[in-house]
């Protein structure tokens, strides 16, 4: 199993960045002529947000080389112990394959509509169908799985800190996207939010 996750952690993280974020974002482009990559560049909290969330996909995917590179010494490293079980590791690589899924499946039913961030000067169509059916943010909750199978195929402190931080940061711009949702669709959005939970 260790041999297996060594291959299959970086791969994934590489698949899933290809995916879900360069694959989306071309095809959306290519589509709509604008890039999908909406994060303001001032210095406002919310740009600091998208650095934030920039900045921990980078030192993710960095941490999943050397753990590909140094196994031994990445996972024996702040290990996390009673997570230590095959079970765990299973439970781990199977969340990180559905999250990857559920991800694709949400972007599917966003088609043009997908952003990374908030895209103020043109707004985008309310999705209700699909996912979206029962999560209101059904793209955070995949990553958020994947990210709890991180932890639990290699668990240790560094996993949960990655887990604790991305977290934080889709709960902020959760918020900050369903502010803005609110103001451009006004009750429709209000309506909808009554009836879909946050993440499921």
């Amino acid at each position: 199993m260790a041999d297996f996750t060594r291959i299959f952690i970086p791969l994934f993280f590489i698949l899933f960045f290809l995916t879900e974020f360069l694959g989306m974002s071309a095809i959306v482009a290519r589509k709509t002529g604008k890039n999908p990559n909406v994060f303001s560049k001032d210095d406002s909290a919310y740009s600091l947000i998208g650095k934030y969330f920039k900045l921990t996909l980078l030192f993710l995917f960095l941490y999943t080389v050397l753990f590909f590179l140094f196994p031994e010494i990445i996972y024996e490293s702040f290990k996390i112990n009673i997570l230590d079980l095959f079970f765990f590791k299973l439970t781990g690589i199977l969340l990180m394959l559905t999250g990857w899924i559920w991800v694709l499946i949400a972007q599917y039913y966003m088609k043009n509509s997908w952003r990374i961030g908030i895209d103020k000067s043109s707004p985008t169509a309310l999705v209700t169908i699909g996912l979206f059916k029962y999560s209101r943010n059904p793209v955070f909750l995949g990553m958020m799985m994947s990210l709890t199978g991180l932890l639990f195929s290699l668990p240790n402190f560094i996993s949960l800190v990655f887990l604790l931080v991305g977290t934080l940061l889709m709960q902020i711009q959760i918020r900050l996207e369903e502010e803005f949702l609110l103001k451009q669709h006004g009750s429709v959005y209000s309506d909808y939010k009554k009836r879909v939970r946050r993440f499921i």
